[in-house]
């Protein structure tokens, strides 16, 4: 090899900083493609057992690892985005409640990438605040992706010999459901989960919701088919999540696995082995610290999660012993005053502290016709008003064994049996939150503070006020 040549190589290896860990393959800095969904409850998607016909999210699966225990922070929108971008837990960053800011000076994907030499770039939903701490080469239309100007961003990049991020951000499946053929579906044969009450409303929008689950997929495959077009597919690390669960009852808004956990699918070649399962136990705040270790840097210690490259090489086997959840009704249309939530998992069971039990929850998902549905049924069918129930009333603890109750049915928190287990769970619990700065019900009181729309009427009546005072 010529001096200039081995020079080029050695380089490339050093700025990776990961060679050792992908073999000799990994000589070049990833591009680093991140799309997700909005809504989707995980176990609708065709790979993870769902009747969702996703080809192409099952098909990158068979391409890369499938995790099984992938976990968010919060069941929002909003906090996610901010979660998956600064890598820090909502209360921490400041962005708990949903339309949220972070705090003044907290970083993102942006400042850690742009020195290491990536074009960093969001195509499609945004729904985070405030702009400098998110400094995207943005795009999008109607808060879905932008496929030409992701095309042109991959072309421009390839002519430059740039790596770039790329985060592709739909809008699908969030309500209202409206796009995709829902004729695939059959409502009367769909199966329902064992927590939803049965009812021709409900079966009317699954179809719906699973057909723009269809539609989400067919926007994987356009960006999936833009790689393959620019010839990036083999120097490309590719992740598809769900995000939280769906707008249906038990599922987004809530510190349940329906609404926390979520599809998180990697396909790397020649670093992530085809077809494998991980059942590591994974956070989104993982994803932050996995882009910097291999774009060639080092994560900082403030981030709160920890690089997935170690399971993504398949030498590690486990991850994380906890996750942890948190939900602030304040911020969303037609919900409770106020009724936090704060969730703490383990690879068996779950432990949920309801700040505030006396109060009725409610959100969007309580004022709709499926839920109205819902309460019809119940004022003469025992199942669907214990169902009802349940979903509007919370005891102040709950706990579940997640591996024999998947759905968190059956309440353990009373149980005398399990009084060891839901102690430890709730003491690492409040740890976590005095760790983030989160003080509960006081926390739950001050997120109207946090929320972007209320911050702007802040600074606008302070310039207003300014303006008077200098006239």
């Amino acid at each position: 090899m010529r001096r200039r040549e081995f020079l080029k190589v050695a380089a490339a290896w050093a700025l990776t900083g990961i060679g050792g860990s992908f073999g000799a393959a990994n000589k070049t800095r990833p591009n680093l493609v991140f799309i997700i969904a909005d809504d989707c409850t995980f176990r609708d998607i065709g790979c993870y057992g769902g009747q969702a016909y996703t080809p192409n999210i099952d098909k990158l699966a068979s391409q890369g690892m499938r995790f099984t225990h992938c976990f968010q922070a919060a069941p929002m929108c909003s906090p996610t985005r901010h979660n998956i971008y600064t890598g820090l837990y909502p209360v921490k960053s400041g962005a708990y409640p949903n339309h949220t800011f972070a705090k003044d000076g907290t970083k993102s994907v942006v400042h850690y990438l742009k020195p290491l030499g990536y074009r960093v770039a969001l195509s499609g939903k945004k729904h985070i605040n405030p702009p400098e701490v998110f400094p995207f080469e943005y795009s999008g239309q109607k808060n879905n992706p932008d496929f030409k100007a992701i095309d042109k961003l991959m072309t421009e990049c390839k002519n430059s010999g740039t790596p770039f991020c790329l985060f592709a951000c739909s809008n699908e499946p969030h309500s209202p459901w409206n796009k995709g053929d829902a004729s695939r579906y059959d409502a009367a044969k769909l199966e329902l989960p064992p927590y939803f009450v049965d009812t021709a409303e409900t079966r009317e929008n699954m179809t719906r919701y699973l057909a723009e689950i269809t539609y989400y997929d067919w926007q994987v495959g356009q960006v999936l088919a833009l790689l393959d077009k620019h010839s990036l597919a083999d120097s490309t690390l590719v992740i598809v999540v769900s995000e939280q669960g769906s707008g249906f009852p038990f599922g987004k808004w809530t510190c349940y696995d329906t609404g926390l956990q979520s599809a998180f699918i990697a396909r790397w070649p020649g670093r992530i082995k085809p077809a494998t399962v991980s059942d590591a136990m994974i956070e989104y705040l993982d994803v932050l610290p996995t882009y910097i270790e291999a774009a060639g840097g080092t994560p900082p210690a403030v981030l709160d999660g920890k690089s997935l490259l170690p399971v993504l090489s398949g030498k590690e086997k486990e991850h994380k012993e906890y996750v942890f959840g948190e939900m602030t009704t304040r911020g969303i249309i037609n919900a409770s005053e106020h009724f936090g939530i704060r969730s703490i998992r383990s690879r068996r069971f779950k432990y949920v502290w309801n700040f505030t039990p006396e109060i009725k929850f409610q959100n969007a998902c309580t004022q709709s016709s499926i839920f109205k549905s819902w309460q019809e049924k119940a004022e003469n069918d025992p199942d669907a008003a214990d169902k009802v129930r349940r979903y509007e009333h919370r005891p102040a603890e709950e706990l579940y064994d997640v591996v024999k109750d998947q759905y968190e049915w059956n309440n353990l928190a009373d149980n005398p049996k399990y009084a060891r287990v839901k102690k430890q769970l709730r003491d690492r619990l409040v740890a976590w939150m005095r760790d983030m700065g989160d003080k509960g019900q006081q926390t739950e009181l001050e997120a109207w503070e946090h929320q972007a729309r209320n911050r702007n009427k802040k600074k606008t009546k302070a310039k207003q006020k300014k303006s008077r005072g200098t006239n």
